[in-house]
């Protein structure tokens, strides 16, 4: 096949539209539903991700995709109890057994908001673990190189059947060449197709603290890749293996800082004690309990705790989580990992990473002021790596 004709483009308005191939056949087979423009762009962005952690980790990878920007990216480690609990899989049989499973669970479960309405990337055989935990899900589709014929049944029968099941050749390598269109205008380059598993990319090391922990490498190299294939500006925070907050798009590099290092935040708190302890009414929809655990966490709580209010959502009214606890508890965490798609300007941005437990940054180096963000890591004990390279992605 080398053409298929789509409903419409990113918007109804927008006809005729189709993806095809000058040269070949397409890649992929659609197994089941319609996907549309904006579920390709999604679907291809986010396989060459998890392609590519893969091949840099060796561990199975998952990526939850909005909007041709991850929201979550992760390799297959096992999960705690805690995680399992957070991520509302605890239930689900056969996860241990499962990397793949467990990727997806770690890509999805770390910003539950963003990533509502997900379409999803498989580096592996998506299996019936997986799709278990996708059926359940408000998800667009999944892309994968291949489907357990009883994953596949699991997921046909999603949606009413019209769930979008996409299947890929892993062997396919594009042109080194790509062009798009602007505006009636064609642009053209070389294909990013820069390593960032590559040791090299951490040998220049400026700050006094040069010390790399193998896990912190495996964490940064995440960071850059799923760094690859979010738009620019881009931020993001990884932790044991997967990402926990992604700043995407951002013209200001610190908003970029604030916005992945608030939704790390956020990943962490949801591990507080009162929050994993929230008594929720029997029922309660999965979406609506998310955004009811997203808005307790933040300062507008009472919108959810307000007599007349907090029935809906709790079987009792649970307390306030104060401003002192969650301060208290996000300087707990620590060992996070941070990744930034170029050089960061000033020092600031040090400032908020550390607040989120950073210990570990690469970045491209190259400020006016990389003196000023050398020192703000010194005053941290922050190990920095200047990588040299830079990571647009438009």
């Amino acid at each position: 096949m080398k053409e298929l004709a789509l409903k419409y483009g990113c918007n109804p308005n927008q006809k005729p539209s189709r993806i095809f191939m000058e040269e070949g056949e397409l890649p992929i087979e659609v197994l089941n539903g319609r996907p549309g423009y904006i579920n390709f762009l999604d679907a291809l962005n986010s396989w060459q991700l998890v392609k590519e952690l893969k091949a840099a980790t060796g561990l199975p990878s998952a990526a939850s995709f909005k909007h041709v920007s991850p929201a979550g990216a992760a390799v297959g480690l096992p999960l705690s109890d805690t995680l399992k609990k957070i991520y509302f899989v605890d239930d689900i049989l056969g996860l241990d057994d499962s990397p793949i499973a467990c990727a997806y669970a770690r890509a999805r479960g770390a910003d539950r908001m963003s990533s509502y309405g997900d379409f999803v990337a498989l580096s592996d055989t998506c299996d019936a673990t997986t799709a278990t935990i996708l059926k359940r899900e408000v998800s667009d589709g999944v892309i994968a190189p291949d489907y357990t014929e009883e994953a596949l049944q699991i997921l046909c029968e999603k949606r009413k059947g019209t769930y979008n099941v996409i299947r890929i050749d892993p062997a396919y390598q594009p042109a080194p060449v790509e062009r798009k269109q602007v505006f009636g205008i064609t642009f053209e380059q070389g294909r990013n197709e820069i390593r960032l598993d590559d040791p090299a990319l951490f040998e220049n090391i400026p700050t006094a603290n040069k010390t790399f922990t193998e896990d912190a490498r495996r964490d940064l190299i995440i960071a850059l890749i799923t760094l690859k294939y979010t738009q620019s500006n881009s931020v993001c925070y990884v932790k044991d293996g997967q990402a926990i907050g992604i700043g995407a798009g951002q013209q200001s590099r610190i908003h970029c800082t604030r916005l992945a290092g608030s939704k790390a935040d956020i990943w962490w708190l949801r591990q507080h004690p009162k929050v994993m302890a929230l008594p929720f009414v029997d029922g309660i929809r999965r979406a609506d309990r998310d955004n009811t655990i997203d808005v307790y966490i933040g300062e507008e709580h009472d919108d959810v705790l307000r007599d007349g209010t907090w029935q809906q959502f709790f079987k009792e009214k649970p307390e306030v989580l104060t401003r002192e606890e969650k301060a208290a508890w996000i300087a707990k965490n620590s060992g996070v990992a941070l990744g930034s798609d170029d050089f960061f300007p000033f020092g600031d941005n040090i400032e908020r990473a550390h607040k989120s437990g950073v210990e570990y940054i690469a970045q491209a180096g190259g400020s006016v002021r990389d003196d000023h963000v050398i020192m703000t890591c010194d005053k941290y004990g922050i190990a920095m790596a200047f990588t040299g390279v830079r990571l647009f992605h438009h």
